[in-house]
């Protein structure tokens, strides 16, 4: 079956498609990020009569209404977003939203005597052999011969033909043709990402969240083009809390909005534990108040899909729209925001580089969420989100194929009690093999960033443990001010002894520590730094560390997990070394998650 049509259109009647809304391109679901220099390019490739590629739109399903007529579907342009936005910015003369969310005008300068375009500057400004702007002479506002006339009369001097046919073809950019690829508007939302893929000649992926967002933003009926800035404005702000105030100036419109009031509390948020994109909005959103996991099915729902008929009601998507912005809501919700923050970071995660998978931290979202809806008790809820949350972590649970398991997890929490489902998770998942044996070959790795090694240092912050030597210092201190992990067996030591960067770089052989404690360790084997530390003790002499006694390092060791044999161990007892860490900090996590 053909899946698409394909047809040429004078860009003159795509500009003015866009114009009307029949194709929607929506104001901020991927900023113009060309610079001005590639749309001085596109016109000059349309100008020399030079191909510039296709755009695809899809079709929006007709929806069924109410009264039982129907609602035509609009168009929703998926490729070719830069180009249109280029086009309407140098042919139409419209305003553009840049990369840092800015509305501009792109001016595009033509030279008719040397047929070349060129940005507006200041010194193209001062030569009146430019045209400065050729929108004033593509969109209407000034008529060829008027533009003729105006320009023989500032340069007297230059071949009227010569201009008056530069011009011409200037005026006629309108009327060249762009390739349209028109996909069929009952296409699902998996086949209509196949075609983008494979039509695309860069490979470049447009997610379904994108499509999402298209969708969301194409419905004026419902507010879904409000519903989308709110999105995109949220994820912007926990990033740049200044742009708060060009919202403010420059969106007076949204500014208006509960939308903007529930997220006033950004303006002078600075944590960076969570900082969402529209992806992870969305995600979060959708799954906690539809109990799903394809973004496809949002899609369809938006469009108001009956799954049962295969048919298209205005009352499913009214109610989707409705689904979704509750969802929405939850999730820029100052309480919310801040009470799962302040539950991941009190398991100990209190940086984002202890993590690594934003898809663990969405669904650990989800879950509070979800359990705040089912009524569950707060006191529950704040040991339930932690303990899921590093379970994930521990199992790589969303690492890979994340929506299935997004699936299935959040059917099973709202079909049961979450105690029974977590216990079901643990005992097929963390027996005593996995704490013994699985966990202690996964540290067997030299990635420092290593979730297991993560979680650890988690559990070390949770402990107040203080960092390895330090007599004061935390190790929360030490992640907090963006300390180094250093080695224990130091690095130049083993090196000069034979060991590869592989063998060296064990996260076993990694320790919060600091600086100039690892200074004065320097290139020592343990056997000997720890011979300096002992004899400081006994002569009250601290030098190397604040420790000044045999308990206090004894348990410094402990809460680091470094066997206490290590302060007679060299190169030769470095692998024997690592087994008997890694056991250690694998039981250190045991306990640990069993007291979240």
């Amino acid at each position: 079956m053909q899946k698409y049509q394909v047809n040429q259109q004078l860009i003159g009647n795509l500009l003015a498609w866009v114009d009307s809304g029949a194709i929607a391109i929506p104001e901020i679901q991927r900023p113009f990020v060309w610079d001005s220099s590639k749309v001085r390019d596109l016109m000059d490739s349309l100008y020399q009569g030079y191909p510039v590629g296709y755009v695809i739109t899809w079709q929006n399903p007709d929806i069924r209404l109410k009264n039982g007529g129907l609602s035509l579907g609009k168009k929703i342009l998926i490729d070719g977003q830069q180009r249109i936005t280029a086009l309407t910015a140098a042919v139409l003369g419209k305003y553009v939203i840049d990369k840092t969310y800015k509305r501009i005008k792109i001016k595009i300068a033509f030279n008719p005597l040397g047929e070349k375009f060129e940005v507006q500057n200041p010194a193209i400004l001062k030569d009146k052999t430019w045209l400065p702007d050729i929108s004033e002479a593509l969109n209407g506002s000034i008529g060829i011969i008027k533009l003729v006339r105006n320009y023989l009369t500032a340069n007297p001097e230059v071949d009227e033909n010569q201009v008056e046919t530069a011009f011409s073809n200037l005026v006629n950019i309108p009327k060249k043709q762009i390739g349209l690829i028109e996909l069929n508007h009952d296409l699902d939302i998996e086949t209509v990402t196949e075609i983008f893929i494979r039509i695309n000649s860069k490979g470049v992926v447009l997610s379904q969240a994108d499509f999402a967002m298209s969708k969301i933003a194409t419905n004026t009926e419902y507010k879904g083009n409000e519903l989308r800035k709110a999105i995109d404005y949220f994820c912007h702000l926990t990033i740049a809390p200044e742009f708060y105030q060009h919202i403010v100036d420059n969106d007076r419109e949204f500014a208006a909005t509960e939308f903007f009031a529930k997220m006033r509390w950004l303006k002078i948020e600075n944590d960076d534990l969570y900082d969402p994109e529209y992806t992870d909005l969305i995600r979060v959103a959708f799954t906690s108040q539809f109990n799903r996991r394809k973004i496809s099915d949002l899609v369809s729902l938006l469009s108001g899909r009956n799954f049962e008929t295969r048919t298209f009601e205005d009352s499913i998507a009214e109610e989707s729209f409705a689904k979704l912005k509750n969802g929405v809501n939850n999730f820029i919700n100052e309480t919310n925001f801040k009470q799962f923050l302040m539950i991941i970071k009190s398991a100990g995660f209190i940086s984002s580089k202890l993590i690594r998978s934003q898809n663990t931290l969405n669904f650990a979202y989800i879950l509070y969420l979800k359990l705040r809806e089912l009524g569950v008790n707060k006191v529950q809820i704040e040991s339930y989100v932690p303990r899921w949350f590093v379970y994930s972590i521990l199992t790589g649970r969303y690492s890979g194929s994340s929506e299935s398991f997004f699936d299935f997890d959040i059917k099973q929490i709202a079909e049961k009690p979450f105690d029974e489902y977590l216990k079901e998770k643990e005992e097929a998942e963390l027996s005593d093999a996995f704490w013994n044996a699985a966990l202690p070959q996964s540290l067997d790795t030299s990635v420092a960033s290593s979730p297991y090694f993560n979680v650890f240092l988690a559990s070390q912050v949770k402990a107040k443990d203080k960092g390895f030597l330090s007599k004061n210092l935390l190790v929360s201190n030490l992640i907090e001010h963006k300390g180094d992990v250093h080695h224990l067996f130091p690095k130049d030591y083993l090196k000069r002894n034979g060991l590869d960067r592989g063998k060296y770089n064990q996260i076993a052989n990694y320790v919060y520590m600091q600086s100039e404690i690892n200074i004065r360790i320097g290139n020592k084997p343990p056997k000997d730094y720890f011979e300096i530390i002992k004899t400081q003790i006994a002569e009250n002499n601290l030098q190397l560390s604040g420790i000044s006694t045999e308990e206090e390092l004894s348990e410094n060791l402990k809460m680091n997990c470094v066997p206490s044999e290590i302060m007679q161990m060299g190169v030769e007892d470095y692998f024997e070394f690592l087994i008997m860490r890694r056991k250690q900090i694998a039981l250190k996590i045991k306990d640990y998650y069993f007291s979240l």
